[in-house]
């Protein structure tokens, strides 16, 4: 499925495709990135009552701001209450790539993360969010379903075999499930 723009309106029918295609898969873990806390809350309802485990990956403490965290504390111990994980880490394609860029110009990371944004914004989160909760032994190195977007919301779910940040490369996109026409 295509929407034929970016953006937090696409958040319901996104989650609602991919929690579907999990069901129907088989796939046990649901992986939602979300900034502030509006797309856990919507994915943490969805999954109530259901055998699909949701990790929530949000952005880095210090993100925008030193020593801030963006999501909504309230929203964690909502989504922790329906048995979903909230999960903070460095952004595998930011972390020190963005200080080695800082310092010499030049950043593999970048250049990864870009070439992923030519499918779109959403199709980079998931992989990276993917290689997060691998990382952080949430997940286990399967397939899972991978929620993202552009900005705010999820306008992004795709089917991934997920891997840790070491085996980058391991990760696979297996199938694009919905994403943006245009970005």
């Amino acid at each position: 499925m295509y929407f034929s723009k970016t953006g937090p309106e696409n958040t319901e029918e996104t989650l609602k495709i991919a929690l579907r295609e999990a069901e129907a898969r088989g796939i046990r873990y649901l992986i939602v990135a979300s900034t502030f806390g509006d797309t856990a809350l919507k994915a943490a309802n969805l999954v109530k009552g259901k055998d699909i485990k949701l990790i929530v990956v949000t952005h880095n403490t210090g993100f925008k701001k030193p020593g801030e965290q963006e999501f909504r504390e309230d929203v964690k111990s909502e989504v922790e209450k329906t048995g979903g994980i909230v999960y903070t880490g460095t952004m595998v394609l930011r972390g020190i790539g963005r200080g080695i860029k800082n310092k010499i110009n030049f950043s593999h990371e970048e250049i990864i993360a870009n070439v992923l944004r030519m499918f779109c914004q959403g199709i980079k989160v998931c992989v990276e969010i993917a290689a997060m909760a691998s990382d952080a032994g949430l997940i286990p190195f399967s397939d899972v379903i991978a929620v993202g977007g552009t900005a705010r919301g999820a306008d992004t779910a795709c089917v991934i075999k997920a891997d840790s940040s070491n085996n980058f490369f391991d990760i696979k996109i297996k199938e694009i499930l919905v994403k943006p026409s245009e970005f």
